[in-house]
């Protein structure tokens, strides 16, 4: 199981338009760690602390695709979860791989994808 770390920033808001909102992981420590994770889709959670309670919310996890300076983006859709986390620290937890990633040919199949990967994620005892 892989984990990662830092602060939500902000994204491009693609997902947001899709329905699927996402927290964009800032990827200081992906770098800093060196990691080496397949892309692709990811079942797990994320970890996070709000009004000093500690959360863990069940999340599709999204690493890529790789950007010009050769770091993949790194979002979660929390599910179950409504609100604003930027500048929060969260921690994600990649529990199983689901996919590789790969670009749809129409807005409307990547949605069905996309719900078919968290039907998956909500189906998995973690």
């Amino acid at each position: 199981m892989y984990k990662l770390s830092g602060r939500v920033i902000k994204g491009d808001g693609y997902g947001k338009v899709l329905g699927f909102p996402t927290a964009n992981l800032d990827r200081r420590d992906y770098s800093r760690k060196r990691m080496n994770i397949r892309l692709g889709i990811y079942a797990g959670f994320a970890e996070l602390n709000l009004k000093s309670k500690i959360l863990n919310l069940k999340s599709a996890i999204v690493i890529g695709p790789v950007d010009k300076i050769g770091l993949p983006k790194i979002e979660a859709h929390l599910l179950d979860f409504k609100g604003n986390l930027y500048g929060s620290k969260i921690s994600l937890f990649l529990v199983k791989y689901l996919r590789g990633f790969k670009r749809f040919k129409t807005v409307k199949i990547l949605k069905q994808q996309i719900t078919n990967d968290i039907r998956q994620v909500k189906k998995l005892k973690f």
